[in-house]
């Protein structure tokens, strides 16, 4: 009798599942304004291939890697904004890409070892090679 019963609620509950696909995608296909992304999720895209060769530029690779947080829109934007309001910056100033007081070696030991609320990153996180790049276009540097 319990197997009958656990049956018929799996069952139900796999139905349900179905139910909810099925909501999802005509909720996608049905017409109207289309939805537009935050800034933050549409991260740019890299090229295929090995990464340790590739030479994409830094900026594409800070929105690649670094732009689920940090720009318009991302956790450590919206937390660096409110920080930095509250020491007297314009909201700009939340926005990496904005600043002009941040270096090369600061953003690179940021990146490897945190601070506040970002993780420290590890090198299959972001490469050495793209941090030096990343570094760059943060400090104004970039080709």
């Amino acid at each position: 009798m319990k197997r009958i019963a656990f049956v018929m609620i799996a069952g139900l509950a796999l139905n349900g599942c179905n139910d909810a696909e099925k909501s999802e995608q005509t909720a996608a296909s049905a017409p109207g304004p289309a939805m537009q992304m935050p800034l933050y999720q549409m991260r740019a895209e890299l090229p295929e291939g090995d990464r340790l060769a590739s030479e994409v530029d830094g900026e594409v690779l800070f929105s690649n890697r670094c732009g689920a947080c940090h720009l318009p829109g991302g956790m450590g934007t919206n937390l660096l904004t409110k920080q930095r309001v509250e020491a007297g910056y314009p909201p700009e100033s939340g926005l990496l890409a904005n600043r002009d007081d941040l270096t090369a070696d600061y953003v690179k030991d940021v990146v490897r070892h945190g601070k506040v609320a970002m993780p420290p990153q590890t090198r299959v996180d972001v490469t050495d090679a793209e941090l030096e790049r990343i570094a760059a276009f943060l400090e104004g540097e970039a080709e």
